[in-house]
């Protein structure tokens, strides 16, 4: 089973939107696959058409085990454990507790019978994305193709490399991914030219298109294959998820 956490402290870049469609995509290869929503904003659960009053956060604060949790999606061999606005209380009653870092993580060793376990984590470097780092066997950064994309990304990378020397040495980064691309904008193609001279060990092939068929599945609860099979964003999601079994 592998655990990869999908995160970038910046909001509105892609995270929730590859949170669900790679778990969809990994799903139509054949792999049994977790989501777990580790963001209060609870999208990645909205998303998929879940509505669960006991969710992640119960896990967390030892009230429910994490299997009890796992919730079936529309999509075959897709599941999920949701997440819901109470999730916000996990970092504040979790500050003292002497493992708080590894909540997630021993979570995760009681989790079995899937190939991959995908972790939504929140827009910060908080306490819940450090869970979800200290549990990962490797992170995903999706980054918009915009004028300020490398911002925070090297803030990101340290926080990375700390998780690394302090909790989890075998830590690694899965790839960036590049989000919201256009073809057509000479702002993406700079994007994606200088993410590639900073970082060419990490970045996907892949790049996720701008797509308005993308953008409209989560308002139907369902996966841009559900949605719409045919479109550049399926396509898109559909590479990278042979990417990601590729480099497994």
């Amino acid at each position: 089973m592998k655990v990869i956490a999908i995160t970038n402290q910046k909001g509105g870049v892609g995270k929730t939107t590859t949170a669900i469609n790679l778990g969809a995509s990994l799903a139509v290869y054949g792999k049994r696959v977790l989501i777990i929503d580790m963001d209060p904003q609870a999208n990645a659960t909205s998303g998929l058409n879940v509505e669960r009053e006991i969710c992640i956060y119960h896990a967390l604060i030892g009230k429910k085990p994490i299997t009890s949790l796992i919730t079936p999606t529309d999509t075959e061999n897709l599941f999920l454990v949701p997440s819901n606005i109470s999730l916000i209380g996990a970092e504040v009653e979790l500050v003292d507790h002497k493992d708080k870092e590894k909540m997630l993580k021993k979570l995760i060793k009681d989790i079995k019978d899937f190939d991959y376990v995908l972790i939504d984590c929140p827009p910060s470097l908080g306490l819940l994305t450090i869970n979800a780092l200290v549990a990962a066997d490797s992170v995903l950064v999706p980054v918009q193709c915009e004028y300020f994309a490398m911002e925070g990304l090297a803030q990101l990378l340290h926080t990375i490399n700390l998780v690394k020397k302090t909790f989890n040495p075998a830590l690694k980064i899965e790839g960036i991914l590049l989000t919201m691309h256009d073809k057509r904008n000479n702002l993406s193609k700079q994007v994606e030219m200088e993410l590639k001279r900073h970082f060419p060990k990490y970045i996907f092939k892949t790049l996720i298109p701008r797509n308005v068929r993308l953008s409209e599945a989560p308002s139907f609860g369902k996966s841009i294959l559900a949605y719409d099979i045919k479109s550049k964003g399926s396509k898109s999601y559909l590479s990278l998820a042979r990417e990601v079994l590729d480099y497994a």
